[in-house]
């Protein structure tokens, strides 16, 4: 049976590997259009990494904001268990976390939770804002 990758053609491939690097990147304007264009918002790396997870990880708030506005899922664990809380916590970027709270991200969600990154790695400030 072929796998997913082997049935994509190297053009579908290469724009979705744009698509992520656009996340990491933090061009949310680009980002959003395409999303805009019909993009999935929760479009997945091979590691399960949404565009959202990976904008988080990278801190770019601007493009978190965009993503969610554009209806990513705020609670999407990858295939190792983390979310795009535990990623902007582990981040430090208060922007992120209170924009993905916002959108209903749960800080107990996945492992390590949010909450576990913000006590494993001694972050008060992010402690406060998950607590609240």
């Amino acid at each position: 049976m072929a796998s997913v990758a082997e049935e994509l053609d190297a053009e579908t491939l290469a724009f979705a590997h744009r698509m992520f690097d656009l996340a990491r990147g933090g061009h949310a304007e680009e980002l959003a259009a395409e999303v805009d264009a019909g993009l999935p918002v929760n479009l997945t790396n091979s590691k399960g990494d949404t565009l959202l997870l990976l904008a988080a990880y990278y801190d770019h708030p601007e493009t978190v904001a965009a993503l969610l506005a554009r209806g990513a899922d705020a609670n999407r664990v990858n295939d190792r268990g983390q979310t795009p809380l535990a990623a902007a916590v582990f981040r430090r970027s208060e922007p992120s976390v209170k924009a993905l709270l916002a959108a209903g991200a749960d800080p107990h969600a996945g492992g390590p939770s949010a909450l576990d990154t913000a006590r494993f790695f001694g972050i008060p400030e992010m402690l406060g804002l998950l607590e609240n």
